[in-house]
C-alpha cells in the first residue's frame, strides 16, 4: 500500500458518518437510502460521504440490474486488508521499541 492510500483510507474512516456507513456495509450491500435512513442523514449528505468513500477505494458502487436509478454500495477488502497490513507493521515496530527500552532500563537499575 503505497503512502497515498494509506492517507486517502485513514481521512475517509475519519469522518464518525463514514466509519457509520464502513459499519453497515460489513453487514451486507445497501442503497444510498438505507445508508441515509441509518445515519439519518439527507441524501445529499450521504452522496457526499459515499463519494468519499468511493474515491478512497473503500466501497464500490453497483447499479440495481432492474433499475439503473437505484445505487447498491458494498465494501472494497483490499484498503481495510491493506490498513490492516500497516497496523500490524507499526505494532511490531512499536513492540520491539518498547522491549529495547524496557530493557535499557532493567540494565539501568542494575
Amino acid at each position: 500500500m503505497s503512502a497515498h492510500d494509506l492517507d486517502r483510507t485513514l481521512a475517509a474512516l475519519a469522518d464518525p458518518y463514514r466509519r457509520r456507513v464502513v459499519d453497515l456495509l460489513r453487514e451486507r450491500p445497501r442503497r444510498v437510502g438505507e445508508l441515509a435512513e441509518a445515519t439519518r442523514l439527507s441524501f445529499p449528505n450521504m452522496s457526499r460521504h459515499l463519494k468519499t468513500l468511493r474515491e478512497s477505494g473503500l466501497v464500490e458502487e453497483d447499479r440495481n440490474e432492474f433499475d439503473s436509478r437505484v445505487r447498491i454500495y458494498r465494501l472494497r477488502p483490499e484498503p481495510m486488508t491493506d490498513l490492516k497490513v500497516w497496523l500490524e507493521e507499526t505494532e511490531t515496530l512499536w513492540s520491539r521499541q518498547l522491549a529495547g527500552f524496557k530493557a535499557h532500563l532493567q540494565k539501568m537499575k542494575k
